[in-house]
């Protein structure tokens, strides 16, 4: 559904009134109201075309990236977040937009610390995982693939979001995330 339906989003959700007149705000909530980063260095908006583009955001100055995208969907100019790209956590499978059914195959590759990325399956009722787990990928500076089933319960016929992201070494905070919109039957 990404294009020009806000329920093709994750965020803001679109049965809320939450709406953001530029890309950088609604990337920077994004960043730390969805994905949990504390006090991330944002970038400048980089266009894509005149309604899309993308803003980078790390945890530190010399992190890893992950670019927030960002597009207005209404034609009141507001901004949405379609997803996110860490830099070091690529999904393969499944793809945007998928309606996941239980189990489905979640493949992809990664570099993270000790080679573990977290893994949060949401929904848009609640922001609260509805899975929570790991894949195991690369602990070295070059990415590694990682596969797994992952089982859930359905939520029923709801929009939502597949969260993967590395943490610290050093505190445990979030230092970089992918995130692509899915729904659920």
């Amino acid at each position: 559904m990404p294009g020009t339906d806000p329920r093709g989003a994750i965020w803001p959700l679109a049965d809320t009134s939450t709406r953001f007149d530029d890309p950088v705000s609604a990337a920077t909530s994004f960043a730390t109201d969805y994905l949990g980063f504390t006090n991330p260095i944002v970038g400048e908006f980089q266009g894509g075309d005149a309604r899309s583009g993308e803003v980078d955001v790390r945890a530190i100055a010399v992190g890893p990236s992950t670019v927030v995208l960002v597009r207005q969907l209404t034609d009141d100019d507001t901004w949405w977040v379609l997803g996110a790209v860490g830099e070091n956590i690529t999904i393969d499978e499944p793809t945007q937009g998928t309606v996941l059914t239980d189990p489905f195959t979640l493949s992809g590759s990664a570099s993270a610390f000790e080679g573990t990325v977290d893994v949060e399956l949401r929904t848009d009722i609640d922001r609260e995982p509805i899975y929570e787990g790991f894949v195991t990928a690369s602990g070295s500076p070059e990415p590694g693939p990682f596969s797994s089933s992952i089982e859930f319960d359905s939520p029923g016929q709801v929009g939502g979001a597949l969260v993967l992201f590395s943490r610290s070494a050093e505190d445990g905070r979030v230092i970089e995330a992918s995130a692509l919109r899915v729904f659920f039957e």
